[in-house]
């Protein structure tokens, strides 16, 4: 397929913070593709650098084959939904469909009318008067119904409810389905996700884990558990991503190197399972040779803990 948006080693750094480091990622046309890391990781930063809203330090940005700041013919044809979305004080939910229909060429004011019943926004109401789960839905009406050929959503759905988030993720599923588009969701609720996303970016402390097809990067690793001893013997020369136990029950997830890895685990008589893509990110951005145990652990805790919030 074809790269609609790129970032070929890009590095931005911000006072002194550098929240991204040389990387580089593609976004394929017609494609749902996750973004995915921790808070802090550089999620939010790339999606900015897409949108033409900040010019990277060094390397390059391509959004329909043109670099993306100030550029109005690219962004009329992008449409960047965030958490902390502003909009004119005066502005009620009826005036921001209002502005949308004249930003975005391909507004669909029928989907529209339809998502805002769906979510049941008030149109007379004031935004600022609105709870943050209506707030989050204003968002995704107009990232949905503007029908945008790139359109990113920087995690606004995290106001709302688990029934409203399953709408929306309904919705966007069946709008995608009879509309493609490329679709960019940045998000740290993996779980919930996974069942939309065709590729992953996985981004942690300002570089890029990976840049995959969600099936491939599945397949790449699996989870065996059973006594240590036997884990020991079946880890010998493979690449090990994570490993945790308890007494003498351990579990490591490894990537599969092209031996029959399955049948060696088996052969030792551990138990071998497919890695979700939740415990494979969480896996890769908290590599064992890299953090004490003890650490990993931690930071897998938070990462868990953000998740289900």
């Amino acid at each position: 397929m074809m790269a609609i948006a790129a970032v070929r080693e890009v590095t931005m750094r911000f006072r002194g913070h550098t929240a991204l480091h040389n990387v580089s990622a593609t976004f394929e046309e017609n494609v749902i593709t996750g973004l995915l890391g921790r808070n802090g990781a550089g999620k939010t930063t790339m999606m900015q650098l897409l949108a033409g809203h900040l010019v990277p330090t060094s390397g390059n940005i391509e959004v329909f084959g043109a670099n993306p700041y100030e550029n109005e013919s690219v962004l009329q044809r992008m449409s960047l939904v965030k958490e902390n979305q502003k909009y004119p004080e005066y502005f009620r939910v009826a005036d921001a469909m209002s502005a949308a229909a004249m930003l975005f060429p391909n507004w669909d004011a029928g989907y529209a009318k339809s998502l805002v019943a769906d979510f049941d926004l008030p149109q007379k109401r004031r935004i600022k008067k609105l709870s943050r789960g209506m707030l989050s839905a204003v968002g995704i009406v107009i990232g949905l119904a503007s029908r945008a050929p790139l359109t990113f959503f920087d995690e606004p759905y995290l106001g709302l409810d688990a029934v409203a988030r399953q709408m929306f993720y309904d919705r966007l599923i069946a709008d995608y389905a009879e509309n493609p588009r490329t679709i960019v969701l940045s998000t740290h609720l993996i779980e919930e996700i996974a069942g939309l996303l065709e590729r992953v970016v996985i981004i942690d402390r300002g570089k890029i884990l990976a840049d995959a097809d969600v099936d491939d990067l599945r397949t790449s690793a699996i989870s065996v558990s059973g006594p240590g001893e036997q884990i020991d013997q079946f880890l010998g020369g493979r690449d090990l991503l994570r490993r945790e136990g308890a007494g003498q029950l351990s579990r490591a997830v490894v990537r599969v190197q092209g031996r029959d890895d399955r049948a060696d685990a088996s052969a030792l008589g551990l138990d071998v399972e497919p890695v979700s893509l939740q415990h494979l990110v969480v896996s890769l951005t908290n590599r064992a040779e890299a953090i004490h145990p003890a650490a990993a652990l931690t930071a897998e805790s938070a990462y868990l803990e953000e998740a289900s919030r």
